[in-house]
């Protein structure tokens, strides 16, 4: 049982006499093993302990058991206790799910605030099989076929390499006590029934069935890895970030193996399904415009591109009024500052992306800012006062569906429309060597 333990320290070049580690322990024979061996190994820790109130007189019964062991180690001893039920009741989820947030939390924050450099769960090699197991009848990607990692940022589970037999024999050898959770013998819960069912029938087959299991997910962490390289290279050519959108170039993508798998691979971490992204490769030779939807993203089917944003906000009103010359208006992802002008002051050029200057002899107020609407006509400045759909506008400049909707216009209160905000004024508001009054309109996207 020694040796996977140190197996494990090495591996990861652990120094844990000098970075001590705050252990999970419930009272279970795995939670004990793994606080005697880091006690023999000599590493510092303390010892942290949930109590969900979930089995009476056996929760207070675990809560008083890890305590006496804390004393017995003389090591630092926390617990909290946890309305698990209320939890549950507000997140609407189950149990378990609860259960695991709640300690998770309290663990992190625990260690921070005590300065320990980990956070040391009992977690072994049967667990992380269950989890597998578990996950193939759910649905999952290959990183769901190496179980349970040893190692994710502070959190460490040096036991992973052990069996439950080395664990269960250590702790006999060693004359170790600990409390059994009866909720473990029912197989009411998915996981029970798998290592009560599943997994004998399967080391019938392969009595050396966790250590087989071990070197597999080895090999597998390992291919994931290579193939995540692999994919992000291919990523660096064919996905561009601009601003808070990613476009994933349609040729590229199509002319490489495995398409679907490759688009996955950047959606993944969107909330988009593997499911989805067959649909989607599936709905390129179609017409463009297609959206598809995870629960905080929305994918557009562009012409050349696959462009991927979060999902828009809904604006709380559809028109905003400017009722002053001078002032601020902030609206969505940007801001809109409104300031009048002195001729000798203005800057050498009247117009660029993210300035304008208007003609205020001509502006009747209150403005408004709206979003654009069918229908809405305009006369582009540099086109000598002919009018222009703004529909017609926008296919012109070969705009995505996703900009066109967050397009906003600023109108006059005769109803005309001033800029298409960041993309044209109109040519009535411009000033000529007539203008004797001068409004500046900056726009500042938000980062």
């Amino acid at each position: 049982m020694l040796d996977p333990f140190l197996t494990f320290i090495n591996q990861h070049k652990l120094d844990l006499k000098k970075q001590p580690c705050l252990l999970t322990v419930s009272g279970g024979v795995d939670s004990v093993v793994m606080l005697h061996l880091f006690q023999k190994a000599g590493f510092p820790a303390g010892i942290a302990h949930c109590n969900f109130r979930l089995r009476g007189d056996e929760s207070e019964g675990d809560e008083q058991f890890v305590k006496e062991l804390a004393k017995t180690y003389d090591l630092p001893f926390f617990s909290k206790r946890f309305d698990v039920k209320s939890f549950v009741k507000k997140k609407g989820i189950s149990t378990q799910m609860a259960a695991r947030e709640l300690r998770y939390q309290w663990f992190e924050q625990l260690r921070a605030a005590r300065n320990y450099a980990y956070i040391a769960t009992a977690h072994h090699a049967n667990d992380s099989l269950e989890t597998v197991l578990l996950n193939l009848t759910r649905g999952t990607g290959l990183s769901g076929l190496y179980g349970i990692s040893g190692m994710n940022n502070y959190l460490l589970r040096p036991l992973i390499l052990a069996t439950k037999e080395q664990i269960l024999a250590y702790a006999q050898a060693n004359g170790l006590h600990w409390r059994e959770d009866q909720s473990n013998d029912s197989d009411d819960y998915k996981r029970n029934l798998i290592r009560h069912k599943v997994v004998p029938v399967l080391k019938r087959l392969n009595p050396s069935l966790e250590a087989t299991f071990i070197h597999s997910a080895d090999k597998l962490q390992s291919a994931d890895q290579l193939l995540r390289e692999l994919l992000d290279e291919w990523s660096a050519r064919a996905v561009i970030k601009k601003n808070d959108q990613i476009r994933i170039h349609i040729a590229l993508l199509l002319a490489e193996s495995q398409a679907a798998y490759r688009l996955w691979h950047l959606l993944d971490q969107f909330g988009f399904s593997y499911r989805q992204s067959v649909q989607i490769i599936a709905s390129l030779p179609g017409i463009p415009g297609r959206q598809f939807l995870s629960d905080s993203h929305i994918l557009l089917i562009d012409r050349e591109e696959l462009i991927v944003q979060k999902k828009l906000e809904v604006l709380e009103s559809s028109t905003l009024a400017i009722h002053v010359p001078d002032g601020e208006l902030q609206l969505g992802g940007f801001t809109l500052r409104f300031s009048q002008k002195d001729r000798n002051l203005l800057p050498r050029s009247s117009y660029d992306r993210h300035t304008v200057i208007l003609n205020s002899q001509k502006l009747e107020f209150p403005l408004t800012v709206r979003k654009w609407q069918t229908g809405d006509v305009f006369q582009p400045f540099g086109m000598n006062g002919r009018k222009k759909k703004l529909s017609d506008f926008f296919t012109d400049l070969k705009m995505d569906l996703f900009t066109k909707q967050s397009t906003f216009i600023l109108v006059n209160g005769n109803q005309e429309i001033i800029w298409v905000i960041g993309l044209r004024l109109d040519e009535r508001y411009r000033v000529n060597p007539d203008t004797t009054g001068f409004l500046e309109v900056k726009w500042t996207v938000s980062e």
